[in-house]
């Protein structure tokens, strides 16, 4: 018989430890370690582990020099929808694991079904759920109107029977909804404990990258909003993204996190409809949906996300204090960030809000994680302040350093290119990032210095 062998995992981070100790030493969490049994793998075991997949063990015993590897022996697989291609970076890749996390509701089971429904006419494609039963899939796929008659459905929690059913009928594309409610046999804990979740995403990877499936899972988020289990599953997937969402907002972002096919932080924006989720081709038309008249405090930017550029709005409001700490709150982008431009404006632009409430906003639930935005942060801050409205058709982008002189941001040709499709006629930008030629219907104008953009707006 075998020994077991146990080990301390954390329930927050999935650290493991030979022995137990109060706190973790990763996360800091306190009391977040559990004991869990490493059954030895025995002698049969790893015979019909063997004979489970020796089908497609020659995929990897063959040695290669990697200039002779046909790379046009691995073509994408479109989706048929553009925006989610877009964040996979061209199309879904053979052989490659993808997670797609996201808030309860965001609509990571609609998304996937429809497109399942649609590449199980071309594509031998399996559907398993363990969440919820076949009737209420298919109750949401006729709500929905997708066509049924070529997706092959499992409700199952066992990886190892998924696998055994997947090896009989050899789908190309292959879902399993959630990672969270999977189990393994021979894993001496419940579904969705650390050790669960890895193990079974270990096995179904083996999996997808032995037989060369497309392998998604979904996944659930954590209180906080981050993705369960991020150490545990970063390693092993390919390809992580994010279905994010406000409660308030028909809209959906889809982020990729992680993708070692394509471009990170690339973003596809879906709005949820009665026939469920519907692309945006032009995310920018959504997030300047601006009021008629022109208000203080509002300008708008040019970020870049993934490979394309976007136009969205940012919003401060400034008001007297009225209790003793002034407020800093930020939604959008860091309010770390918010502070540090506060003092900057401050000390080289001669314009104090120490005693005033500052809110920042980024309109449409767009994170903003690049520093392009924050010349156009401070505009709004002083638009505010001096109760001034700017010119609907004013654009503003730039990076802000502590020493009050504005840095160029990349792919600045492309931002503005996109501001003269939307209409907008005058971009106050970093001098570096002005094209030698100009550009048509665009009145642009280069500042070095904080103070210098300051006086562009008089």
């Amino acid at each position: 018989m075998a020994k077991v062998k146990t080990a301390y995992v954390c329930g927050d981070c999935g650290s493991d430890y030979p022995k137990w100790q109060g706190r973790c030493d990763d996360c800091n969490a306190w009391n977040t370690l559990s004991e869990i049994r490493l059954g030895a793998a025995t002698r049969s075991d790893s015979a019909a582990s063997g004979s489970r997949f020796k089908g497609y063990a020659g995929a990897l015993s063959e040695v290669k020099v990697l200039a002779d590897i046909d790379l046009a022996s691995v073509p994408r697989l479109s989706t048929g929808v553009e925006e989610f291609d877009r964040v996979l970076g061209g199309g879904l890749v053979p052989g490659s694991a993808i997670l797609i996390g996201g808030n309860p509701g965001a609509g990571k089971s609609t998304l996937l079904l429809q497109l399942m429904c649609r590449l199980a006419q071309k594509q031998s494609a399996l559907y398993v759920t363990g969440e919820e039963s076949l009737q209420q899939v298919a109750m949401r796929a006729q709500r929905l109107g997708l066509p049924t008659d070529s997706l092959q459905m499992l409700s199952e929690t066992s990886v190892e029977t998924i696998c055994a059913v997947a090896e009989q009928k050899k789908p190309a594309l292959l879902v399993v909804d959630s990672i969270q409610v999977m189990s393994r046999e021979d894993v001496a804990s419940t579904p969705g404990g650390v050790a669960q979740v890895r193990e079974c995403a270990a096995y179904l990877t083996r999996y997808a990258k032995l037989s060369n499936t497309v392998l998604i899972l979904v996944g659930h988020v954590t209180k906080d909003g981050s993705l369960a289990g991020p150490k545990v599953l970063e390693h092993m997937i390919d390809c992580s993204i994010m279905l994010e969402s406000a409660n308030d907002n028909r809209f959906r972002t889809l982020r990729g996190v992680k993708n070692r096919f394509g471009a990170v932080n690339e973003i596809g924006v879906f709005a949820m409809t009665e026939q469920g989720l519907r692309e945006v081709k032009n995310p920018s038309a959504i997030f300047l949906s601006r009021a008629d008249e022109p208000a203080a405090g509002s300008v708008v930017m040019v970020v870049w996300e993934g490979t394309r550029p976007i136009l969205v709005e940012i919003q401060a409001l400034v008001d007297d204090c009225n209790f003793g700490s002034p407020r800093r709150l930020a939604v959008g982008v860091d309010q770390n960030r918010l502070s540090m431009l506060l003092a900057v404006l401050h000390r080289h632009g001669g314009i104090q809000v120490g005693d005033q409430d500052v809110f920042v906003n980024v309109v449409g639930g767009v994170k903003v994680m690049e520093t392009s935005a924050d010349l156009a942060l401070v505009v709004a801050v002083v638009s505010s302040l001096r109760d001034r409205a700017l010119a609907a058709d004013l654009l503003v982008f730039g990076e802000v350093g502590l020493s009050g002189e504005i840095r160029p941001v990349p792919s600045g040709q492309e931002r503005l290119n996109a501001a003269v499709k939307h209409g907008f006629r005058r971009a106050i930008v970093p001098e570096a990032n002005v094209p030698k030629g100009g550009v048509k219907g665009l009145e642009v104008v280069g500042v070095k210095s904080l103070a210098a953009a300051l006086s562009a707006l008089e």
